[in-house]
């Protein structure tokens, strides 16, 4: 497997044949420590992290050469200065982020019309198309990384093979600034010999069985029979690992994303214990949550509380609705109810609140008795006056005066 540090980078020769690899996984390197350098070219070459100023921060992103020290996204700023003391300490800025990803995803649109969207840096891309007018594959991947690098200074690695999951870990072994093409004939040799967890849903858990059992490589699983496989793992994955192991994977890329969940949490700069705030605090990110699912056309039927308290121990719950919503009182009312029963609790590091199982969302559709129909429409209010005025001009009177350090958790840059 490929280092996240880029030091077992693989790439291909500029003459490989890539005819048999149409699906694209193309993603930007270190995207938001790469976006904050751009500011800071000096800085190129020394190793930088992406993170809020309090040492309880959590790790955004860190570029090439941090890595090679250990330092990681998700991990807090207090170990990643320990593990380097030199790497340069970068603030975040997100809408630099949305920015420069709303043009990259437009030259991948330029390309063909199938891409699929996995996140702010990411994508799946069917090129079979393309091949009349750009050519082969592997001449698409090259366009697109050279228009990519002179619009906006980003580099991007790229993995092309006949499948998804190959393409993904092609993309991952090319980093940084990389092309690396699996064709069709050569995708068990090249899966075969990688570890058990480079497989697609291998995590630790599932990892162990498999090790435990003797299965080392993603040859090992190809080779065993599903039965046996299914009492390593269950019925489902083991057949999921197995299709996989032998290069099997069917899914296509498919032009819309459907989103999962939407939330929001915070990393205190101080544990918490005052119940009173940490409900400030849900319904601060209630608010946000429901303005979000609105803005997207979504409603949610589970709604998620999630706590990590001051030993990193986390705990979640849920709530199911009767109905799905997209209206900050009753995500509030569910997640304090949640929050209310765990009863007596430790220091909390930090809070959030997510929504889950999403459908389009029709308020006009709810039914002839729609007993939120008041609070409906004073949040639609409250919609209208923070696209004017931003997100803070208006919002519940409870939250007026009460917001502490605090610093908001962000997505991860994951390469």
């Amino acid at each position: 497997m490929s280092k996240q540090d880029g030091s077992s980078r693989r790439v291909s020769p500029s003459d490989v044949d890539s005819s048999t690899a149409p699906i694209l996984h193309i993603d930007l390197d270190a995207f938001f420590a790469s976006v904050e350098l751009l500011d800071h070219p000096h800085l190129v070459d020394t190793p930088v992290v992406v993170a809020g100023k309090s040492m309880r921060s959590v790790v955004t992103a860190a570029n090439y050469p941090a890595r090679k020290y250990g330092v990681r996204s998700a991990m807090p700023l207090g170990q990643a200065m320990r593990l380097c003391p030199k790497a340069v300490v970068l603030q975040p800025h997100f809408d630099k982020y949305r920015h420069y990803s709303t043009k990259v995803m437009a030259i991948f649109d330029e390309m063909t019309p199938l891409v699929e969207r996995l996140g702010i840096d990411e994508a799946f891309l069917d090129v079979s198309g393309a091949r009349s007018l750009i050519g082969p594959p592997a001449e698409v991947a090259r366009r697109i990384r050279a228009r990519v690098k002179e619009q906006t200074g980003l580099t991007c690695s790229v993995g092309a093979a006949a499948t998804k999951f190959v393409a993904k870990l092609a993309s991952g072994m090319a980093k940084p600034d990389g092309l690396l093409v699996i064709p069709e004939p050569e995708t068990l040799s090249f899966l075969h010999p990688l570890p058990v967890g480079a497989l697609w849903g291998v995590g630790g858990v599932t990892e162990e069985a498999l090790l435990s059992r003797g299965l080392r490589t993603i040859g090992d699983i190809a080779d065993t029979p599903v039965p046996v496989l299914q009492r390593a793992v269950g019925e489902a994955a083991a057949r999921k690992l197995h299709d996989l192991s032998r290069g099997v994977d069917p899914r296509r890329v498919t032009t819309g994303r459907e989103e999962k969940s939407i939330g929001h949490e915070v990393t205190f700069d101080a544990d918490v214990t005052d119940a009173d705030l940490l409900r400030r605090e849900l319904l601060r990110q209630s608010t946000q949550v429901a303005a979000r699912l609105r803005a997207a056309g979504v409603m949610g039927h589970t709604v998620v509380l999630k706590l990590r308290f001051a030993d990193f121990t986390t705990i979640t719950r849920s709530r199911r609705l009767a109905e799905p919503t997209d209206l900050a009182r009753r995500i509030y009312e569910e997640v304090r109810a949640s929050y209310d029963s765990l009863g007596a609790h430790r220091s909390v590091r930090l809070i959030g609140v997510r929504v889950e199982q999403l459908t389009e969302g029709v308020p006009g559709q709810l039914g002839l008795w729609d007993v939120d129909e008041g609070w409906r429409e004073a949040e639609r209010v409250v919609d209208g006056v923070s696209q004017k005025f931003g997100r803070d001009a208006l919002g519940p009177a409870s939250l007026l005066g009460s917001r502490r350090s605090i610093r908001t958790t962000t997505p991860h840059d994951p390469d």
